[in-house]
């Protein structure tokens, strides 16, 4: 597991970190994530839960992508903005990926080894 939370990603401000770094040590809820998509309010309940279990060691993460159906066409400025705007998102979303396919980011490929491996 200590692989998983090392990997480089980018956060939505196009920095570089890890979810180590993000999430501080906190258990981690990473939430494949669309601002076109028919459960686009999950925004809402994210942020709830987000709010209502940061104190006791919980940090969500959104991982926006493209590869579901074109449900998240925007760039990562206007992805932040929207949920924001919207949604009052505060939790940290990381920089659009994928997901899938040849072109999978390193992360979702080190996750579906896990889910393989078991």
């Amino acid at each position: 597991m200590t692989e998983l939370l090392d990997i480089p990603v980018h956060t939505s401000d196009s920095t570089i970190s890890t979810l180590r770094e993000i999430a501080g040590g906190n258990l981690i809820l990473l939430v494949n994530t669309a601002s076109e998509c028919g459960l686009t309010p999950q925004y809402a309940g994210l942020q709830q839960l987000a709010e209502d279990y940061a104190d006791r060691g919980l940090t969500v993460i959104g991982a926006p992508c493209n590869q579901f159906g074109a449900q998240e066409p925007g760039t990562d400025d206007e992805i932040s903005e929207f949920c924001s705007l919207n949604y009052g998102v505060t939790f940290p979303l990381l920089a659009k990926l994928e997901v899938k396919g040849e072109s999978a980011h390193p992360l979702y490929c080190a996750l579906t080894r896990f889910r393989d491996a078991r």
